[in-house]
């Protein structure tokens, strides 16, 4: 219990507002999450987070919904990654969701996630205070808490890794990650630096094993989705490959009694005049992780409104891949929603 016994969650009334692209009768909602604490257990200093929320037009009485955790990247706002994503779009028709928390300048002059900071990696820093936005959202809003999924890009990604790894078993039951880097890659911003231009080098057994040995035979792994550019310059087409890979060997260490995850064969799929490589790694029925790999495309959201910064408008349709993928998903019955 530990963490749940001294925050408790606080939510400012929300503003609403038109999102660019919801639906006359759908919600843009803007709020700020505030943590408080007990007296006997002070803290350090008081965190907050803003956010968005995107509700979708037409939520019956009786509907719970699914909710995207969307995880922006360096330099972009929450507004700027719902207009550039055009994820309100694809919510509105497959009736979700979507949350975009937004990183205070505070806490990184950039905008940028710190996923490489040793707090978060164990679950704490701002990667409880991700989790605990995310569980006030699911407190005071028809959201279905067995289908809640997280996305990132480049930054954003690389924290959707580390959330998943640190909560994953409990809260997620689908991550995609766009541009992103392995959990536990990097632990200061200089790894962090380097990791991205040349991955995680050869010590990504090394992580793996320990991560393993920290965690319970038996932990259940998160669904993944992998989408990279080839011709990315900022993070290296490498890192989707460790992050496959990384999972392969958690699956193979978490559950040793279990069959091996296998890899499918490879398709090449023809989309919009740009191809893409998509390959399935799974288990029994189940893909495990999809990774896609797309010729070409650069250091930016692949399907995106071009007139904000890191955004592609070259097909595929990133923001509909995840949807599809994660959208199949949701906790196990047996599996307690914390």
């Amino acid at each position: 219990m530990g963490l749940h016994n001294w925050v408790s969650r606080r939510l400012r009334r929300p503003k609403r507002q038109r999102a660019a692209e919801a639906g006359a009768s759908a919600q843009w909602l803007s709020g700020t999450f505030n943590e408080t604490h007990d007296s006997s257990f002070p803290l350090p200093r008081r965190r907050n987070l803003a956010y968005r929320l995107y509700l979708p037009a037409g939520i019956g009485e009786a509907e719970r919904l699914p909710l995207l955790v969307m995880l922006h990247g360096c330099t972009q706002t929450a507004v700027e990654f719902a207009d550039g994503t055009r994820m309100n779009t694809e919510a509105q028709q497959r009736r979700c969701a979507v949350l975009y928390p937004e990183q205070s300048k505070k806490a990184n002059s950039l905008r940028c996630w710190n996923w490489f900071e040793p707090e978060s990696l164990l679950g704490h820093g701002e990667a409880s205070l991700l989790v605990h936005t995310v569980r006030h959202i699911l407190d005071g809003h028809p959201i279905d808490a067995a289908r809640v999924y997280v996305a990132g890009f480049s930054a954003g990604g690389a924290m959707s890794a580390v959330l998943c790894a640190t909560h994953g078993e409990h809260l997620f039951a689908g991550c995609a990650m766009h541009s992103g880097v392995m959990f536990h890659a990097a632990t200061t911003a200089l790894r962090a630096l380097q990791v991205m231009s040349h991955g995680a080098g050869t010590s990504l057994n090394e992580i793996t094993e320990k991560i393993a040995s920290e965690r319970p035979v038996g932990t259940r792994l998160v669904p993944t989705l992998i989408i990279q550019g080839t011709g990315d310059q900022t993070v290296n087409p490498i890192n989707a490959d460790q992050i496959a890979e990384q999972m392969r060997l958690l699956m193979q260490y978490l559950h040793p009694g279990s069959d091996p995850p296998t890899m499918r064969a490879e398709r090449w799929i023809e989309s919009g005049g740009r191809r893409y490589r998509q390959q399935d790694t799974t288990l029994g029925s189940m893909v495990l992780i999809r990774s896609i790999l797309i010729d070409g495309l650069g250091h930016r959201w692949s399907g995106g409104d071009a007139h904000h910064m890191f955004f592609d408008p070259a097909a595929p349709d990133a923001s509909r891949l995840i949807l599809e993928f994660l959208l199949q998903y949701r906790l196990p019955t047996d599996m307690p929603t914390l």
